[in-house]
């Protein structure tokens, strides 16, 4: 029996303004699980012919340089991804504001700009939603959180949740949340590989080639990761049942506890949340002033 070809989720076209590999990451998971297709994405950069022409070539889609026809898909797209990066936003979405219709949804990948400063440099009251992606997307596993504006409808949050439901998970939270998530999910891939790099260089030490450690390792986050997925078992009452009274595992526990393993986790946390703040709100002024 022939298979029919699966129907596009979204069948309007999204401009990705900015074609970075947050944006590819993104444009492969909604290609790849059918939310839209190839022919309804265009992608937009300030320069660089021969990017644009790979992600043509890599997933036949549409991109363009050339300012007269970004304007055009500007003005038109339902929907537009701000991918740019962050000292090019200014320009980019005060020259943007004016050519924006009221029903065009904004969905900003730009780290550290409040929707508040994204309405601002746009000069109008314009639907926007504020994501926080992981680069943990880049191979359709990614954490992302979402906040939307008042302004956004229920269409519009529907759109932005597919788009993003593409690349892995998502959290729908409160905008004053979004930096929290960052010190948990955003930075949270950095603290796992850290880890990681502590338990290779452990085995590595003990004797085990450096091959044979990283294997092992990498074997078993992903184990330890899947198990909490695939039971629905909390992380605590897991690491109980793998530590047995005075054994090795409780010997090693007792190890990070002396460490203070798990109140320097939590403080990590939150320093980097704390850092989100600062950094969103120097970027904000700094902005203002251009």
């Amino acid at each position: 029996m022939c298979q029919q070809p699966s129907i596009p989720l979204l069948n309007h076209p999204i401009v990705f303004y900015g074609a970075g590999s947050m944006a590819e990451a993104i444009v492969r998971g909604m290609i790849a699980r059918s939310v839209v297709s190839s022919g309804n994405i265009i992608m937009l950069n300030r320069s660089g012919s021969e990017r644009l022409a790979e992600l043509r070539g890599r997933y036949g889609v549409t991109g363009s340089n050339d300012p007269e026809q970004k304007n055009e898909y500007l003005r038109s797209a339902p929907v537009i991804v701000l991918a740019m990066k962050p000292k090019d936003a200014a320009e980019a979405l005060r020259a943007l504001g004016p050519m924006l219709s009221p029903n065009q949804l904004i969905v900003s990948v730009i780290a550290g700009l409040t929707i508040s400063t994204l309405q601002g440099l746009l000069g109008k009251k314009q639907p926007v939603v504020r994501t926080m992606p992981n680069t943990s997307s880049s191979i359709g596993l990614g954490a992302t959180g979402i906040a939307f504006s008042k302004e956004v409808d229920e269409t519009g949050r529907r759109t932005a949740l597919n788009i993003f439901e593409a690349v892995g998970m998502t959290a729908v939270i409160e905008e004053e949340r979004m930096e929290t998530l960052t010190g948990i999910s955003g930075s949270g891939p950095a603290y796992i590989y850290y880890m990681m790099e502590a338990m290779i260089a452990g085995g590595i030490r003990g004797g085990l080639d450096p091959k044979q450690s990283a294997e092992l390792t990498v074997q078993t986050v992903l184990g330890a990761a899947r198990m909490v997925q695939q039971t629905g078992e909390e992380p605590a009452a897991l690491r109980k049942k793998v530590t047995s009274p005075n054994g090795s595992t409780q010997a090693a526990i007792e190890v990070l506890e002396k460490g203070d393993f798990f109140e320097t986790v939590i403080a990590a946390v939150h320093r980097c949340a704390e850092r989100s703040r600062e950094m969103g709100a120097a970027l904000a002024d700094e902005l203002a002033k251009e």
